[in-house]
């Protein structure tokens, strides 16, 4: 049997989306369908609406609908500290555990000779002009440990050097967290940034 094909591209879209595959998308296009009225309709009027109204902050890279967003506009946060992250999500996951109350920069990604992206490609002349434009004490990376994301580190912590507090997020055994679980290079970090108790 052949659904519709408009249907059926609403699924092929759905499927496109992190975390969703083939199977979740249909199911996802099911459900909205059949409560088309409470949920499907909505859902597609505030797709649009977010269509029309979303766009980057110029200053820091975080999603809002004005030209600036509320953090970069808040003039409590303008503390004197950027904690710097790769994407909007990981920003948006720094503020929902609600314990940095500065300004933030992102990134856009990381750097990476495999994939070619290099300093231009993100946002990293953007930070090196606002070290000075908002009078940055400490510049906070808080980038993945990843290959790439302590390449970017290094280089920004090369850019930045003697002209602003380099600091980086801890790094080791997360909290609940059983080294049987943990793979080696979690380990080794772990060890190697112990502190006294």
């Amino acid at each position: 049997m052949t659904q519709p094909s408009e249907i059926e591209r609403l699924i092929e879209m759905m499927a496109k989306l992190p975390g969703l595959g083939p199977r979740s998308a249909r199911r996802a296009v099911l459900h909205l369908v059949a409560r088309r009225d409470a949920q499907l309709a909505p859902l597609a009027r505030q797709m649009q609406l977010v269509a029309d109204t979303a766009r980057e902050c110029t200053n820091c890279g975080n999603i809002g609908t004005a030209d600036l967003c509320p953090i970069c506009t808040d003039p409590r946060r303008a503390n004197g500290q950027i904690c710097v992250v790769e994407t909007v999500a990981d920003l948006w996951a720094m503020e929902r555990a609600s314990v940095f109350s500065g300004r933030y920069h992102v990134l856009g990604g990381t750097l990476s000779a495999l994939d070619a992206i290099g300093p231009e490609e993100l946002r990293i002349p953007q930070l090196v002009a606002r070290i000075d434009e908002e009078a940055v004490r400490e510049v906070i990376l808080a980038l993945p440990a990843t290959v790439d994301g302590q390449t970017t580190a290094h280089y920004i912590a090369d850019r930045l050097e003697e002209r602003v507090a380099l600091t980086s997020l801890a790094q080791g055994v997360p909290i609940g967290g059983e080294l049987d679980f943990l793979d080696d290079g979690t380990i080794t970090a772990a060890l190697n940034a112990r502190k006294p108790l």
